[in-house]
């Protein structure tokens, strides 16, 4: 007989109760049967009831709330990936994402992405910062080095930029994926709010921009293909693919291809010459 999901759920707050050292939290570890906190020092730390606490670990009472839960997730200490597993056998539905501004990425993807040398890319924020790149982007995208950070924005560069814009062969088709996938990328990382500020600007200086964010399309950034006028190289074709950073739902990371090999290998020359040119 499999277990029902209010039963798993029973399991698991359990298995982290009993996991936790009870004097880390302040309560005095002597004359205790079971390792671990009890029902109501949990309940104590996540301000419920030891009552309604219980009847959750017993697989009794009602759906308890997102505010319940959310309130015990932090009285036991749990992950984002643990909180999120408890919303799943709760509700049966992750957490409401919570939007944290990034401005630096992990050591761990700088070298993912260095390690791509002639593959141009990025990662980007839910708000379409550019926060981290390799010399591969700087050569054939932007040398977002020589950007100051608040410039870093990619609709602000294909929007106000006229190097960016009149680097695009296809400028119209851009610029309308753009502001579709970043309406869908700031929804989904829960950061409405923070790009209102960014929207409020582009509309005031861009009527491109204002018309476009006015017919409410929303894509996923996915695949396609982008093409390029540069100052080298020359028209030059790539092929890109949008990736999720795992446990950053703030984060996005772009990988740009060469599609002929001559070009990859022209990439590679430039990259390997005593002082590359850089793209402004």
């Amino acid at each position: 007989m499999t277990d029902t999901p209010r039963n798993a759920l029973g399991d698991y707050l359990r298995d982290r109760r009993t996991r936790l050292d009870p004097a880390a939290f302040g309560f005095s570890a002597q004359r205790r049967r079971t390792p671990g906190l009890r029902r109501e020092e949990v309940a104590q730390r996540a301000n419920i009831s030891p009552t309604w606490y219980t009847w959750l670990e017993q697989g009794r009472g009602g759906a308890p709330s997102p505010d319940v839960l959310n309130r015990i997730a932090g009285g036991l200490m749990l992950t984002e990936a643990e909180r999120e597993h408890l919303f799943m056998l709760a509700l049966g539905r992750p957490p409401e994402v919570r939007y944290k501004a990034a401005d630096t990425v992990t050591p761990r993807l700088q070298r993912l992405l260095d390690a791509m040398e002639t593959s141009p890319a990025i990662i980007k924020t839910a708000t379409w910062d550019v926060v981290a790149w390799n010399r591969a982007a700087a050569l054939v995208l932007t040398d977002y080095g020589k950007l100051p950070p608040r410039e870093r924005n990619i609709l602000r560069l294909v929007f106000g930029n006229s190097r960016v814009r009149g680097a695009q062969q296809d400028w119209d088709d851009i610029a309308q994926f753009v502001v579709s996938a970043f309406r869908a990328d700031a929804a989904r990382a829960g950061a409405i709010s923070e790009v209102t500020q960014l929207v409020r600007e582009l509309c005031a200086t861009s009527p491109e921009f204002e018309a476009l964010w006015s017919d409410n399309d929303v894509r996923f950034h996915g695949e396609g293909t982008k093409r390029l006028r540069h100052p080298v190289l020359g028209a030059i074709e790539l092929e890109y693919s949008g990736f999720a950073v795992d446990g950053r739902p703030d984060l996005g990371m772009i990988v740009y291809n060469p599609v002929d090999p001559a070009d990859a290998a022209r990439i590679r020359s430039l990259l390997r010459s005593p002082e590359p040119p850089q793209q402004a």
